[in-house]
């Protein structure tokens, strides 16, 4: 038996168990982790080196344009021999040195730089070599420079630096291209290793939380339930016993201090409904009976008075009323406190009683009606007047309806036809106090109140010969 209880230990070894899995799961999510940073940082330099190459390309068409600009303005001012033509040549001019760092400084690769500044060579030749030498040819008024073999000149030039932009181009694109693809097939990498890591991440979670479900969740949970219905003031709940000895462990506890709790409860619940009994028999047989016997002797005293002492016969009318008054008051203050008719007859009459002095109409019906314990009478007693009390203030209501029914269980059920829209949520401390005394007795209480649709408070408590 010993040596089962300690392989049975070692298959439930949760601690060892979480650490293996908790060591694997780390290892796994750490490579996949690694791997997604390599394939990030990866991405990250391809983004660059994409945009790098765009802003080359970028670059080199403006060169491409300035060199335009420059052939057109200078073409334009050598057929006409206007100086307006010349502005985009001049600005063209202007940008050049500018331009030509911001063309050379772009080139993505060693080749590529080198080609660019050939390219800016060129341009600057076909600058200072050609056009600024025929721009002054034009305004010196040489006929020499429209002169065919300038005009070819210059068109050659131009075409060969234009073809030196096209390869530098291509060239470009072709790095761009390769670039793109080998980022996609880097991403397709990692994307594929980063998957197999997490299918055997979820797959060992998903193997682990299966476990912890059956052995720890699953009786974790219906504590956690069990607390709350202990917190919503049910102490009759109790935590099923569990094999995994720390829940276990923790349902003992719990079920310990929940017995306790309701012991205590129900203890102090009798204590205080006999206090409530002494002090309504000491008010009735005590304080009652002595104003009662002090207003019968003022009436004897008030007969025997002769009719000529209407002074004396009207002060002693006056104590006599405010006798009765004070009887009849003690009464009711007794009756509140704990009603001599429960008491006497039971839960039913009491119910009754109260039915009589409500200022709204109450049916009370009952079935298989019997004594039963005085505590629970009391107590049922008690949430049958507060919830007639809170139908009464709160609910609006033009009828109540009571019924009471002696069986295995006391069964209460009080109705009104109110504005309803109470739940335990929001019914206050008079709800709390009926399900704290309903619980007491390991009694449940239901509210069924839709709003406009009245309230309905259903009690179960049962009865213990």
């Amino acid at each position: 038996m010993g040596a089962r209880q300690e392989y049975r230990g070692r298959r439930l070894g949760l601690t060892s168990l979480t650490v293996a899995a908790s060591g694997l799961l780390a290892l796994l999510i750490g490579v996949a982790f690694a791997v997604l940073l390599w394939a990030i940082s990866d991405a990250n330099s391809s983004v660059s080196a994409r945009r790098a190459s765009r802003t080359a390309l970028v670059e080199a068409g403006s060169m491409e344009q300035l060199l335009l600009d420059l052939e057109t303005g200078q073409r334009g001012f050598v057929i006409t021999k206007q100086e307006t033509f010349l502005q985009p040549w001049h600005k063209a001019r202007t940008a050049f040195p500018a331009e030509a760092r911001r063309f050379t400084g772009s080139a993505t690769s060693t080749e590529q730089r080198r080609t660019a500044q050939e390219i800016v060579r060129g341009v600057e030749s076909f600058l200072t070599d050609y056009s600024v030498p025929l721009v002054e040819m034009v305004r010196r008024g040489d006929s020499a420079a429209s002169d065919l073999r300038e005009t070819t000149e210059g068109k050659e030039r131009v075409d060969d630096l234009r073809a030196g932009f096209d390869r530098y181009m291509a060239d470009e694109r072709t790095q761009l291209a390769e670039r793109t693809d080998a980022a996609g097939a880097n991403s397709r990498q990692a994307v594929l290793t980063a998957a197999a890591g997490l299918a055997a991440s979820t797959a060992l979670v998903a193997v682990f939380t299966f476990l912890q479900a059956r052995a720890v969740v699953r009786p974790v949970r219906g504590a956690a339930a069990a607390a709350e219905e202990l917190a919503g003031g049910d102490l009759s709940i109790r935590v099923p016993p569990s094999r995994v000895a720390e829940i276990g462990a923790l349902g003992t506890s719990f079920n310990s201090m929940a017995a306790s709790l309701q012991d205590s409860r129900r203890r102090i619940m009798e204590s205080t409904e006999a206090v409530h009994r002494r002090t309504a028999r000491d008010l009735h047989d005590g304080a009652q009976q002595r104003l009662v016997s002090l207003m019968i002797g003022l009436r004897l005293a008030r007969e025997m008075l002769p009719e000529t002492e209407t002074a004396t016969a009207d002060l002693l009318d006056q104590s006599i009323d405010n006798a009765q008054t004070a009887i009849n008051e003690l009464r009711e203050l007794a009756s509140g406190i704990y009603p001599l008719v429960l008491t006497v007859k039971g839960l039913v009459a009491a119910v009754k009683d109260l039915a009589s002095r409500c200022p709204v109409p109450i049916v009370v019906e009952s079935r298989d009606e019997r004594r039963i314990s005085s505590t629970v009478e009391s107590n049922a007693y008690f949430v049958v007047a507060e919830a007639v009390t809170n139908a009464v203030k709160h609910a609006q209501a033009s009828r109540i309806d009571v019924s009471v029914e002696f069986n295995d269980v006391l069964r209460i059920r009080i109705a009104d036809d109110g504005v309803g829209g109470v739940g335990k949520a929001r019914a206050g401390s008079g709800i709390t106090g009926l399900a704290d005394r309903v619980a007491a007795f390991d009694g449940k209480l239901a509210i069924d109140s839709p709003p406009g649709g009245g309230t309905t408070i259903s009690i179960q408590i049962p009865i213990r010969d």
